[in-house]
């Protein structure tokens, strides 16, 4: 089976895959316009290089799962996608987008390095089946209904379509109606399937199914929770970052004010040597 530095290193343009680190999924999270993708890999780009933090840069092309009709879902698919496309060229790195059905599979493998599947499809074997057969790593969100053993399953569709790389990403369980909570005993317990295990430290604290259609979160418990992820051993971390959450179209009140990754980057990196 591949180990986390195995499948890093069959990721085009990735950097920093040997150095030890653990490795970094971040980014807005969708698509709003066509400058600020580039402005947020820019910065990315610049943190990670002289941190030595292996980066994939993340960005939905389309939102498809949204509390209320009426909600900001992309500016367009081939148009967010030539974007996400144009920013892994310009700054020499790779790229992961969300994908919701076989058809899309194809699709964004024509412009991503790594196709993800959300949270809520993670048992849907044919989309599965189709993101394995484009020969791209896949990240699988694990469902926030499942236990951490149940993604063995999701692990084997991938493996039994042909493909070995693939990455299991812990988001959260739903613990009551209104909150998610994280039981950091699935970090080991997906490890036990050889494959890289990552945590959303974002979507993680999303406080879904609020009154008003609008997905509320706890953006104050970010660092906490990605202490947590390192100390326990993850070998990724997942983070959702804008200029300024306020004003973002999607998921603002969970995401990380991007000036404050590189400080919080530097504290994972002291966990991270402390515990190897």
């Amino acid at each position: 089976m591949l180990h986390t530095n195995d499948i890093l290193g069959q990721i085009p343009k990735i950097k920093n895959a040997g150095t030890g680190n653990f490795f970094l999924m971040a980014g807005p999270c969708v698509v709003e316009n066509e400058k600020m993708p580039f402005e947020i890999a820019e910065l990315i780009t610049t943190i990670t290089n002289e941190l030595k933090i292996p980066f994939i840069f993340k960005a939905s092309y389309r939102k498809a799962n949204r509390s209320k009709a009426g909600s900001f879902t992309g500016i367009g698919d081939e148009k967010a996608l030539k974007v996400l496309r144009e920013v892994g060229r310009t700054f020499d790195i790779p790229v992961v987008t969300d994908i919701h059905s076989e058809r899309e599979a194809a699709l964004a493998a024509g412009y991503a390095d790594v196709l993800q599947i959300p949270a809520f499809l993670c048992r849907q074997t044919d989309l599965l089946t189709a993101a394995a057969k484009t020969g791209k790593t896949v990240n699988i969100k694990k469902g926030q209904f499942l236990s951490p053993g149940a993604m063995r399953f999701a692990v084997e569709k991938i493996r039994e379509a042909g493909n070995n790389r693939v990455i299991l990403t812990e988001r959260g369980t739903t613990f009551g109606y209104q909150d998610l909570v994280v039981d950091f005993r699935s970090i080991p317990e997906m490890k036990k399937f050889d494959v890289p295990v990552v945590v959303d430290c974002t979507h993680s604290l999303q406080q879904p199914n609020q009154p008003g259609g609008v997905t509320g979160g706890r953006p104050d418990l970010i660092e906490t929770m990605a202490k947590a992820a390192i100390a326990v051993g993850a070998d990724g971390l997942f983070i959702e970052t804008h200029p300024n959450p306020a004003v973002a179209l999607s998921d603002g009140a969970n995401m990380l004010k991007l000036e404050l990754l590189e400080d919080l980057l530097k504290k994972l990196l002291k966990i991270r040597q402390a515990i190897t």
